[in-house]
């Protein structure tokens, strides 16, 4: 099967100091993987060149046989890539169905006299239901999303995130450390949330501090290091490197016997 997405060789460099040094993957669809690595490491750097906020320096990122040199963020979207943040980044002064509407209104020829309650309001619904966020009642998803707590935020942030895809199961999301800022049980059900979308076809790369979401999540890990990819493979081969666990994981880590983080 051939790879979805191709990077070869990506370098990135700030005044003189290089955030990316060669580094190169690929991914298949379908897949959920995990780029791990400290602060600092070039993670979210990569995703910018990725994603389109930043231009990388040398190296080439091709999606589905598109070379993506000179794409805008914008015509990325158009092309199946979307991205969320570390911190979640959601219209707040606007409903939760506002915020998927509008969304949803950007992809399609949509009078601009036409108001956000008429515009695409099934369609919404459909992908507030896709991240859970029905359990909120009616009322609250026609609430301010300012009045969502910190997980659900982050839960409209994916679905608007879905919702911005042409063709969402043939999209690639890249996902900003997704279980960031939530509780043990919210990050198990943020990341079961996306293994699925993964199930139906998405292909997903996302960074993580969090290792429990990570090792029994990931379908293969990345692990970057001042810029460059120190190893990568699958996740029990990675809790196992040596040097991985050196410079990054610690000799304590462990894995449980279903593969998570103990």
């Amino acid at each position: 099967m051939s790879a979805v997405l191709s990077v070869q060789n990506l370098q990135h460099q700030y005044a003189g100091v290089h955030a990316l040094r060669g580094v190169s993957f690929e991914l298949q669809q379908g897949e959920c993987v995990a780029l791990i690595g400290p602060n600092g490491a070039g993670k979210s750097t990569c995703f910018a060149c990725l994603a389109g906020q930043q231009n990388a320096t040398s190296g080439q990122v091709v999606w589905r046989h598109q070379n993506l040199k000179q794409v805008s963020v914008t015509e990325r979207r158009a092309l199946g890539i979307g991205r969320t943040f570390q911190v979640a980044q959601v219209f707040e002064a606007l409903t939760v169905i506002q915020n998927l509407q509008l969304v949803l209104k950007a992809n399609k020829a949509v009078s601009a006299l036409d108001s956000l309650d008429d515009c695409e309001h099934e369609a919404a619904l459909a992908w507030a239901q896709t991240m859970g966020l029905e359990e909120l009642g009616l009322e609250a998803l026609h609430d301010a999303a300012a009045h969502l707590s910190y997980g659900n935020k982050k839960r409209l942030e994916l679905a608007m995130a879905m919702a911005g895809l042409p063709n969402p199961e043939q999209g690639l999301l890249l996902l900003d450390e997704p279980a960031a800022g939530l509780s043990p049980e919210e990050r198990l059900d943020m990341m079961a949330r996306i293994r699925k979308l993964t199930q139906q076809g998405t292909t997903v790369l996302y960074t993580e501090h969090n290792m429990d979401a990570v090792f029994g999540v990931a379908d293969r890990v990345l692990v970057l290091m001042e810029g460059q990819l120190l190893a990568q493979g699958l996740p029990e081969d990675m809790a196992a490197h040596p040097e991985v666990r050196a410079r990054y994981l610690g000799a304590g880590f462990a894995l449980t016997e279903r593969g998570r983080h103990a």
